[in-house]
């Protein structure tokens, strides 16, 4: 495989001005607006940015592109956290925020067609109205373009699974600007090579993903949110266990550790107990939701757990839900001025507490302060690591830590990254975990559908 493609040369930049017009920018602001996502990595700029309205815009820059070598780097809402739209080899950003529309809803079928620039608010304040919704949930207004690209996941995973389980075909371009379908509607098929999930996960390295059909589920009759306190993880997560072995079917089950319970009680104004907290969501009939809550509360009495309450008022589930999916922003003001660095592992739920427990242990150690967050139904947690960039020290520390994180979790079984994807920062950690062979794989995969490297070179496949 080729290194790196090219730098745009100015033959090609001026015939994609020409295609383009007022769509096509190098302005300084924009370049460096597009030059980084949510990661700790150094920007890096493109040198210009596009904003197609079509698949057949897409194509025809593709096809640009692709005569001249020049690199191709998607963008979606630039939420990701592995530098996956960093542009390492300059080149051409296609921001796809234009490409916006609800292409078809198919109510009776449960799915939809849609540009990959629609964010899932967007998509489920339009399917509200229908009493559908679609549940992937990352945190983050993503785009469902970006979601899939980085095979996204969310606090809704433990039933209703990742982007993965929830895409049904694709509108791809590929290399050569040839556009590509790899699916139909049906809910299964058996028809030739599974396109659909090359390019789920794929962090736009193999294609530019420009149209989806995505899955929707029926909004539950009755929601039901809860909290409960523990004495330690290891409590909170066998309560988890148990609970997914007796088939309670938890829509959504949060673990917040001491330290996270309390950023989260400054910056979101509650009073919860600053101990290992679960945060759970029911859905089903009204029926249904109470005998999940009640069956839910036995097995934490079991393990340790304390009061346990629930509510179904919108308003009130809503602030809890909130003050989960602003964690992010009470870790950041724990620390004002500080970075912080958000990364992910994933390991079978029997060794969760585990790995937690020896995670804490192991920032006790090193002297950092690192809240977290697990999505404890499937096994993935998060560090929200509380650095200042400018002490060497401590960036040192840092980058100890998250090596020593990543090493636990494979050692148990596990993997680098449950969610977040791989990008520039976790490159290294893909052979120890999958070995040489698929490395190697991947990197005939990664010639043979873009045989110059032009698509987001510089992600997922450490270069040779």
């Amino acid at each position: 495989m080729t290194a790196v493609a090219q730098r745009a040369t100015p033959a090609a930049l001026e015939e994609l001005a020409a295609l383009m017009g007022e769509r096509f920018s190098t302005g300084e602001a924009v370049r460096e607006q597009h030059s980084h996502d949510e990661s700790w990595h150094e920007p890096e700029a493109p040198q210009a940015v596009i904003f197609p309205e079509t698949v057949e815009e897409v194509s025809e820059i593709v096809t640009i592109c692709a005569r001249h070598g020049t690199p191709v780097i998607p963008f979606g809402t630039g939420t990701s956290l592995e530098g996956q739209v960093n542009a390492p080899a300059g080149g051409v950003c296609i921001d796809l925020r234009d490409m916006n529309k609800i292409l078809e809803v198919h109510a009776e079928d449960l799915d939809c067609v849609i540009q990959p620039g629609v964010t899932r608010k967007a998509l489920n304040e339009y399917l509200r109205d229908q009493g559908l919704f679609f549940p992937i949930d990352p945190g983050a207004d993503a785009s469902l373009g970006g979601m899939t690209a980085t095979r996204a996941s969310g606090t809704n995973a433990v039933r209703y699974g990742t982007m993965r389980d929830n895409v049904l075909a694709l509108k791809v371009v590929r290399g050569d600007g040839e556009i590509i379908t790899t699916g139909t509607r049906a809910k299964k098929s058996s028809a030739g090579y599974d396109l659909t999930h090359l390019f789920v996960g794929a962090e736009g390295t193999l294609g530019i993903i420009s149209e989806l059909t995505i899955r929707l589920r029926g909004i539950p009759e009755t929601i039901a949110a809860a909290a409960c306190s523990f004495e330690t993880v290891r409590g909170a997560c066998q309560a988890t266990i148990l609970a997914i072995q007796t088939g309670i079917p938890v829509a959504r089950i949060e673990l917040l550790n001491a330290e996270q319970v309390r950023a989260c009680n400054s910056y979101s104004k509650l009073s919860l107990p600053e101990t290992p907290l679960l945060l759970l969501e029911f859905h089903g009939s009204e029926a249904e939701v109470a005998e999940q809550s009640k069956n839910f509360a036995e097995i934490a009495k079991e393990c340790g757990g304390g009061d346990f309450s629930w509510t179904t008022k919108p308003e009130d589930r809503t602030k809890l839900w909130q003050a989960r999916h602003d964690a992010y922003w009470s870790v950041k003001a724990l620390r004002p001025g500080a970075g912080v660095v958000a990364t992910d592992v994933c390991v079978p739920i029997s060794r969760l507490a585990d790995c937690v427990t020896e995670t804490e242990e192991d920032l006790k150690r090193l002297r950092l302060l690192s809240p977290i967050v697990g999505h404890v139904g499937d096994g993935n947690f998060h560090c929200s690591l509380i650095c200042d960039v400018d002490d060497k020290d401590e960036m040192a520390r840092g980058e100890e830590f998250m090596h020593r994180l990543v090493q636990r979790a494979q050692a148990m079984d596990g993997t680098c990254t449950g969610e977040h994807g791989i990008g520039q920062g976790k490159q290294k950690y893909l052979e120890a975990e999958l070995g040489p062979e698929a490395i190697d794989a991947m990197r005939a995969l990664k010639k043979a559908l873009d045989p110059q490297n032009i698509f987001n070179p510089g992600k997922i496949v450490p270069m040779k």
